[in-house]
């Protein structure tokens, strides 16, 4: 296993995951948008075969699920045993014996082949190694079988997850290097050359990024709700997690006078840029 790999498995089995696992609702909710439009988009029929890549506590496992019927199947993948057990649970609340999940990297998980649509919202970025994983996932396909992903565009076009950042750099100060470009990390998809570029050497064709923008609701209960949001989830939550109570005062602080301009009332939004990449 490579040392970004490792990386990778100990982020997402460590306090990482568990904090996904505890902010899932939150989580859904914010993201459900943009989930929807991609599980549109992919277009899931009855009776097909589907995988779900970095499937995480499993939104769109379920949905794939739904639309698949008891007469199809769905596969989750992820490498994080917190979050899978979540979306096993949620499973069996739903009745949805057709969707399994395994607790696998997407690189070297041994797929029959025979599915119809290989899915990921947000599940693709984290790969250590994207040119097997997309080479692993093509061969993951039937033939005629499809692609859908959903991607972050630019960090700088990211509200979402930009503004909560600046605003708890400017407590806690320079941070060690950022990693190599093009590193795992929510933004490594974001340059259209190089999601070309992998896809078409793992054998896609007919590859389409479609820019999506929206804003996300990240509270509907005020601004408390917004911090709370910003400093558990994107990228503002990793450089917090080894943050003393006083450290956590004064950056929420800072968040939240930086979230200010984009609130309404009870309800705070921030701009998303995202890609929605289709392939065959």
């Amino acid at each position: 296993m490579s040392d970004a790999a490792r990386e990778q498995l100990e982020h997402w089995n460590g306090p990482a995951g568990r904090r996904w696992v505890n902010e899932q609702e939150r989580l859904d909710r914010v993201l459900a948008p943009l989930g929807a439009l991609a599980i549109d988009s992919a277009a899931p029929l009855a009776g097909e075969r589907a995988v779900d890549v970095g499937c995480g506590c499993g939104a769109s496992t379920l949905e794939l699920a739904k639309r698949v019927g008891s007469g199809g199947a769905v596969l989750g993948v992820d490498i994080s045993a917190p979050m899978l057990a979540r979306a096993r649970e949620r499973a069996r609340t739903q009745a949805l014996s057709w969707a399994s999940f395994a607790e696998s990297d997407a690189t070297s998980h041994a797929f029959g082949g025979d599915a119809d649509l290989v899915f990921s919202r947000f599940g693709t970025m984290f790969f250590a190694d994207p040119a097997a994983a997309f080479a692993n996932l093509r061969r993951a396909l039937r033939a005629g079988g499809r692609l859908c992903l959903l991607t972050w565009r630019r960090f700088e076009e990211n509200e979402w997850g930009r503004v909560p950042l600046e605003a708890a750099l400017s407590v806690l100060g320079p941070q060690p290097p950022a990693p190599p470009p093009n590193s795992p990390g929510p933004y490594s998809l974001a340059a259209e050359p190089r999601v070309r570029e992998l896809l078409a050497a793992a054998g896609f064709t007919d590859v389409v990024l479609q820019p999506v923008d929206r804003a996300l609701e990240v509270s509907t209960t005020g601004i408390d709700e917004a911090v709370a949001f910003s400093l558990q989830a994107g990228p503002a939550a990793r450089v917090m997690l080894n943050a003393d109570a006083d450290t956590v005062a004064r950056v929420s602080a800072a968040v939240r006078k930086a979230l200010e301009p984009y609130a309404r009332g009870e309800h705070v939004r921030l701009g998303a840029a995202a890609w929605l990449i289709s392939a065959g």
